[in-house]
């Protein structure tokens, strides 16, 4: 599987190096292509090298510490004790006067300047597109990671009106959401969660503080599970208490643009003509000129993966086993926002929702 990862990535660059090296440094310089394409889920791999050649083999160049995690890599561990250990290393598994490709998206200034002076010969080739490209389209194990991720993201959904209660704390419900998707297998918080109540969920990335909960307030909670380095993303809206007649019908258009955009996603589509539906129908209701984001996102071992969207201005066309957030919304500062966010699998006549807790509308 590892094997085809990296040929995949291969074969969608034109101008193909000899190698493409991989480097994942220290936190904030963490490269998710590090795991992608050595599919190790546990770890961090500070100073850590991938180095990929065209047939699809890999070498792993690791610290002693990251040793034995490493061995659950089919890769070819070379394990270096200090910087002179690592450069010989390197130097063993790159010629002097190879094409390297490096993903420049991941790679920080000073990182790229130590590679090209022990590399001083070679030539560098910027292979981010070709990589976010491969990405896009998940294989069976990522497609099992991210169903797992999502089956742990519905079962929080289903206990949520169950824990909210008047008065609590944003940061309260945020806690008790991380805390239910770790009891039920998440490694982690896919991100930080958004748990806004009343006025605050007209923000969209507010994430959550110290508003309390009362009648009659959105509660707008957008969270996802990590599952062996793999997400979701979901997003609930509900009202606690008694809603006006203005909070349904919002609810009501944010839910069937959900899912005028889900009948467009399909195999062959255009990543745009999702996101145009989906805004000409709020544009023709009496919100518009609120829906201000993205229809949705790529989602994956990140959870905005691949730079890819559904936007005005995206030329993706849909294929196959992408995996996307198809989450439309609308926002009323004062009075607050309803956004329905779901993880979607495109497939070749239509699409599959991979959360599947119930959309309905909620009064808590």
């Amino acid at each position: 599987m590892l094997e085809n990862r990296v040929k995949r990535i291969f074969d969608n660059i034109s101008n193909k190096p000899d190698v493409i090296l991989i480097k994942n440094a220290a936190m904030p310089f963490i490269d998710y292509n590090f795991f992608y394409v050595t599919g190790l889920t546990h770890g961090i791999f500070e100073g850590s090298f991938a180095v990929l050649f065209p047939d699809g083999k890999i070498n792993l160049i690791v610290p002693k510490l990251e040793e034995e995690t490493a061995k659950k890599s089919n890769a070819d561990i070379f394990v270096y004790k200090d910087q002179s250990d690592l450069n010989e290393i390197l130097k063993r598994s790159i010629s002097s006067n190879d094409n390297i490709g490096l993903n420049f998206r991941g790679i920080s200034i000073r990182g790229f300047l130590k590679i090209k002076n022990l590399f001083s010969d070679c030539d560098f080739i910027d292979v981010s597109d070709s990589i976010e490209k491969t990405r896009l389209i998940k294989d069976e194990t990522e497609i099992k990671y991210i169903r797992k991720a999502c089956k742990i993201a519905d079962i929080v959904a289903e206990r949520i009106p169950q824990i909210v209660s008047e008065g609590m704390y944003e940061y309260e419900l945020a806690a008790e959401i991380e805390y239910l998707m770790q009891k039920n297998g998440a490694d982690k918080s896919a991100f930080e969660t958004i748990s806004s109540f009343g006025k605050n969920s007209a923000e969209p990335h507010y994430t959550h503080g110290n508003f309390k909960l009362k009648k009659g307030d959105f509660v707008l909670c957008d969270y996802g599970a990590c599952f062996k380095k793999y997400n979701s993303d979901i997003t609930r809206t509900f009202i606690f208490g008694k809603p006006s007649n203005k909070q349904i019908e919002m609810y009501k258009v944010v839910l069937e643009a959900q899912t005028i955009g889900f009948n467009e996603i399909k195999s062959g589509a255009k990543a745009s003509d999702v996101h145009n539906s989906v805004h000409s129908y709020i544009q023709s209701t009496k919100f518009k000129g609120r829906f201000i984001h993205s229809t949705g996102h790529s989602l994956g071992i990140a959870v905005h993966d691949s730079n890819g969207r559904f936007s005005s201005n995206s030329n993706i066309i849909l294929k196959e086993n992408m995996v996307f957030t198809d989450e439309p919304g609308i926002y009323i500062p004062g009075l607050g926002g309803v956004r329905i966010e779901d993880d979607v699998l495109v497939k070749k006549d239509g699409a599959e929702f991979l959360t599947k807790s119930t959309r309905d509308f909620i009064e808590i």
